[in-house]
């Protein structure tokens, strides 16, 4: 009796070493899941959510072939993209995402349309990538009509041109060259029949940049194009293709619109953030913690600080905070534990990443949209 009894003890033991086993494995299985499976586009409009507050379409307007955009979490990517259009007229659709409405179309919880007058600013930051087997340009819209509409087509059409590759050029004809958030840029302008165009078109590809869209709609209306009376009625990021285009992605994509009229104390926006940068640094490769402080007389809940990492550097690793994507214009959001900042008090994050050439820390830090000042 006493042998069956150890057999039964044994067996129960070994029972739940594999239970205790199982239950590591899928631990393990659902800590390294996905936070959204990724959502394949084929339908001409055929548009899905990302992050819940932006929309990725397909957008498929100027051909009957087909074309496939993959909705990631922080954007998109074009999966198929097949044929092609003369190169001496418009393109064959744009994939894109965007904040605000475009024909019915709303990103949830934007504050968009907005009137012009009425926004202070409008941080956005955008990360591409790029293929050389395809005609395209690479093009950040942004719409502006008389009127809060949130069906059809606008009255102007700001195009920022990061990149094109190929016989393609915008509409109208080159007015000049300007200087908008402290870059150089050659102006197109024109109209495509619907719409009055207003095109700046970078030098040389950029890959990345975070930056001020109001900077480009006080261009827009300093060159009579538009009026501060109208409004702003989306914001959006993607791709232009007439020939292929297959592997062409938007790796990450913000946009945030802050109006002179909220409430200074409402949650998630602060009047005032700094941050301290701290770096150790060795050939080729670097760590950096990160702290945030809240120097506003409000709540942040949910945090995410917007950054541009300087060429040639890439996240391997992080913790407290995921940054996402590895490179270019990247966001920190907070994990479950870190996500509420009081006023005047502070979260911290690190990562760890690679760099290429000589080292640099990056500038420009935004939480929730608010310029911050360094420590």
């Amino acid at each position: 009796m006493r042998r069956l009894r150890h057999q039964h003890h044994a067996l129960r033991g070994l029972f739940a070493t594999l239970l205790t086993a199982l239950a590591v494995v899928a631990a393990l299985v659902t800590a390294t899941a996905p936070a959204q499976a990724d959502t394949t586009i084929c339908e001409q409009y055929g548009s899905t959510t990302i992050q819940g507050r932006y929309v990725v379409q397909n957008n498929r307007w100027g051909t009957s072939a087909t074309q496939c955009v993959t909705a990631t979490d922080t954007g998109f990517r074009v999966t198929q993209a097949d044929g092609s259009v003369p190169t001496n007229g418009a393109p064959k659709s744009y994939p894109s995402v965007f904040n605000g409405c475009h024909y019915t179309n709303c990103s949830p919880g934007t504050r968009l349309p907005a009137r012009i007058s009425d926004i202070s600013d409008a941080p956005s930051s955008i990360s591409y990538g790029y293929v050389s087997d395809a005609v395209y340009n690479a093009s950040y819209d942004i719409w502006l009509d008389p009127t809060p509409r949130t069906d059809g087509v606008n009255r102007t059409e700001i195009m920022i041109w990061f990149n094109k590759v190929g016989p393609i050029q915008p509409i109208g004809s080159q007015v000049g060259t300007a200087t908008v958030g402290g870059r150089d840029w050659q102006v197109w302008s024109g109209g495509n029949g619907t719409n009055d165009v207003l095109s700046f078109v970078a030098p040389s590809a950029m890959s990345s940049w975070s930056f001020d869209v109001m900077d480009f709609v006080r261009a827009t209306v300093a060159r009579g194009m538009a009026q501060n009376d109208w409004y702003l009625t989306s914001i959006q990021a993607g791709f232009e293709p007439w020939q292929n285009g297959a592997g062409l992605a938007v790796n990450s994509f913000s946009s945030t619109v802050n109006t002179g009229g909220g409430d200074p104390g409402e949650p998630g926006e602060p009047a005032a953030c700094t941050v301290s940068y701290d770096t150790n640094v060795w050939p080729g490769g670097f760590t950096a913690n990160v702290t945030v402080r809240n120097a506003g007389s409000s709540v942040v809940d949910g945090w995410e600080l917007a950054f541009g990492l300087p060429s040639g550097q890439r996240v391997t690793n992080a913790w407290n905070a995921s940054v996402t994507p590895s490179s270019g214009a990247v966001t920190a959001r907070p994990t479950d534990s870190n996500a509420r900042i009081a006023p005047g008090a502070s979260q911290s994050f690190g990562f760890q990443g690679t760099y290429s050439g000589s080292f640099a820390e990056p500038d420009g830090f935004r939480l929730n949209g608010t310029a911050c000042t360094s420590a």
